[in-house]
């Protein structure tokens, strides 16, 4: 049976995968970097989390999923012989200690019989690089890429005095490791851009990155790049049979290698060592965001292999995020479009994990009250579990006695008519009682025309912002009746933009049931529910008559969510609105032919990553043949469609014995 998934659980989880695959993408392709390394992985971590409390919400385009990002166009692309993998993070003993159980029970079923110990070395922050040397000549260097496909910086490479150009022995291998940039170095090009008055490096990582990345290779010389090998993933002849005799035949065959790499017999060992690198990781020259644990037989690792996303033999034991200090000068309320509210504390602007913030969310009531936050408060922040930082504790023994207690108010002026706000039954949050705030309305106005909703191209947030300010539009029927002259008459609004925002108004005014659903900010309601609504009962007027019992019928609807959308209907304000907008709206609807289609009945789950079309493009076409597309496996999945590098939904199919197809099978099942 299904469970009943938290709305705000699912909420959060679609954020952090928007917000992580935004930062990832900064990160890996642009080398500009927002947040930092430590916040990244809090973010990660949250998501995995989540996952792992709820397996049916992962999904094949989850962060958690795959790794690494697509290559830089500028680059030749490159195809890996040997696929590069990224190591799970731990962040605490504990976490350590859960990897530790799981390889040594993989071992244990598999029969393993021999000591465990572990290789330990400090985890650089550069970029990681691939070297092939055929008869010991150094032939093609890449970067990670996507592990699968990477770019081709072989030139950039050679100028990297570190890296051999030709082996100590005509050796053929391909070896991996990291290229990095000192703190030192990082001053000296600062500074000199400083009076060039150029954009500074936020830290050494995206300055070793961007060197690398240089179409000059004279320029990548003149950054003066290093180097530490520390893996060999494919050579002639016998391999190493430990990973500390790998790097020590690393170091014969002259490539540069950590100096500090040791071998521990225990998780105390390995604590010891990590406490040890904790402390006096500002003594480098380089920076480290952790260490990484292997288990140092090779053999064993060949036992243990790889998850769909990781090696099951090692772990990035990652060091504690940066924290620093500052003041609250202000504390405000944010007004979510279904009346949610957060309190924000405003920062004297302060530089932490490389990012200048100004602002720290604070969560709810409780959480004042726990922190016992005051307005002039000194406040250790660290960016560690959002994009926006959170407050970790007050400095109380900073206080001079002019910090101004926060009072919790009984009215919030953005929640509209007498600002009256009210506590969730059951929940640390508040909401306004007044459902139609102004600010509410902008958010569900943005949330209406975005991509996943009506999908009005050149309609973003100034724009609702403009027509809301200037009395336009009220109710979302307003939108499709505006015309030409209406939109003159702003400022800066010209006329080729206002002719394409109203072709893009009239596109979108044919729009099919799901993104209606969706546009319309029915709390709890997300994209799988409006097309699992839309798909069961075919028309809005039919949706609009449901009772408790109709929507609970449907698989993965609980209570909280029929209430929300019988309430949702049942509103006076919410039916006049749906009537007005129906006379200026086009809904496609589930005809006959519809019904008739090869896939009605059918639901179909998706895990992996297809080669031919993107997730979406899948969802599309078993929804256009009258199927279902379902996020979690269970007795009622027709079909689960595996692609590369398939999640849990895999094993779950086998386990319940669901019919699973390859991608050449999906491609066969829609062309029926």
């Amino acid at each position: 049976m299904a469970r009943n998934i938290p709305h705000d659980t699912i909420e959060r989880l679609n954020a952090l995968k928007k917000t992580i695959n935004h930062h990832r993408l900064l990160y890996h392709v642009h080398d500009d970097p927002e947040i930092s390394d430590e916040a990244y992985d809090a973010l990660v971590r949250e998501l995995v989390e989540i996952e792992s409390l709820y397996p049916e919400l992962v999904t094949p385009d989850s962060p958690t999923q795959r790794v690494g990002a697509e290559p830089l166009k500028e680059f030749t692309k490159t195809t890996h012989t040997v696929r590069q993998w990224s190591f799970d993070d731990a962040f605490s003993r504990a976490d350590l200690e859960k990897w530790d159980e799981r390889a040594k029970n993989f071992l244990s079923k598999n029969q393993y019989i021999g000591d465990i110990e572990y290789c330990c070395e400090l985890k650089i922050d550069g970029l990681k690089i691939i070297l092939t040397y055929e008869n010991g000549i150094l032939t093609k260097a890449a970067t990670r890429g996507d592990g699968e496909i990477g770019e081709d910086v072989t030139q950039n490479v050679k100028t990297i005095s570190s890296i051999p150009l030709t082996l100590s022995a005509p050796q053929s291998c391909i070896v991996v490791g990291e290229a990095w940039i000192g703190k030192k170095s990082l001053d000296v090009i600062n500074t000199e851009r400083k009076a060039l008055r150029e954009a500074l490096f936020a830290n050494t990582r995206n300055l070793a990155a961007g060197s690398l990345r240089q179409l000059d290779p004279k320029v990548t010389a003149s950054r003066k790049l290093n180097s530490f090998i520390y893996d060999i993933d494919e050579m002639d002849g016998n391999m190493p049979q430990t990973q500390s005799e790998e790097i020590e035949l690393l170091k014969q065959l002259g490539f540069a290698t950590n100096p500090y790499v040791t071998v521990c017999k225990t998780l105390d060992d390995i604590e010891r060592y990590y406490e040890h690198w904790a402390k006096k990781r500002h003594t480098l020259d380089y920076e480290l965001d952790g260490i990484v644990i292997k288990i140092n037989s090779r053999s064993a690792q060949d036992v243990l292999g790889y998850t769909a996303k990781s090696p099951r033999w090692g772990v990035a034991y990652k060091f504690p995020a940066e924290q620093v200090t500052t003041i609250v000068e202000d504390i405000t309320f944010q007004v979510g479009r279904t009346g949610v509210i957060t309190p924000v504390a405003h920062l004297r602007p302060v530089v932490v994990a490389g990012s200048t913030v100004s602002r720290a969310t604070l969560h709810n009531e409780d959480e004042i009250i726990r922190l016992d936050i005051r307005i002039g408060d000194t406040v250790i922040i660290q960016k560690a579990g959002d994009v926006i930082p959170d407050i970790v504790k007050v400095v109380t023994e900073l206080r001079t006695g002019k910090e101004k207690k926060f009072i919790w108010p009984k009215m919030i002026h953005a929640c509209g008519g007498d600002g009256s706000i009210e506590r969730i039954p059951g929940q640390a949050a508040w909401r306004c009682v007044n459902k139609n705030s102004f600010e509410q309305q902008k958010r569900k106005w943005y949330h209406f025309v975005s991509k996943q909703s009506f999908n009005i191209v050149d309609c973003g947030p100034k724009i609702i912002d403009a027509l809301l300010d200037n009395g336009l539009i009220s109710e979302y029927s307003d939108l499709f009746t505006l015309r030409k002259g209406d939109l003159l008459a702003l400022p800066r609004f010209a006329e080729k933009s206002v002719d394409n925002l109203l072709k893009s108004i009239s596109t979108a005014s044919r729009v099919t049931l799901p993104r209606l659903l969706v546009g319309l900010s029915i709390p709890q309601v997300g994209e799988e529910t409006a097309y699992d609504l839309a798909n069961r009962f075919g028309t809005l007027e039919e949706i609009q008559l449901l009772s408790y019992s109709d929507l609970e019928s449907i698989s993965g609807v609980g209570p909280i969510v029929s209430k929300s959308v019988v309430d949702f209907f049942a509103d006076k304000d919410n039916k006049k609105m749906l009537k007005n907008l129906q006379d200026v709206i086009t809904i496609e609807k589930v005809t006959a032919e519809n019904k008739s289609k090869p896939l009605l009945g059918k639901t179909i789950v998706l895990t992996g990553t297809l080669s031919t079309m993107s997730r979406d493009e899948a969802k599309a076409k078993i929804r256009a043949l009258g199927g279902d597309v379902s996020s979690s496996v269970s007795g009622e999945t027709d079909y689960v469609v595996v692609g590369e590098n398939p999640g849990s939904k895999f094993t779950d199919a086998q386990k319940l014995g669901v019919s699973v197809l390859d991608e050449d099978g999906f491609l066969k099942l829609i062309q029926i």
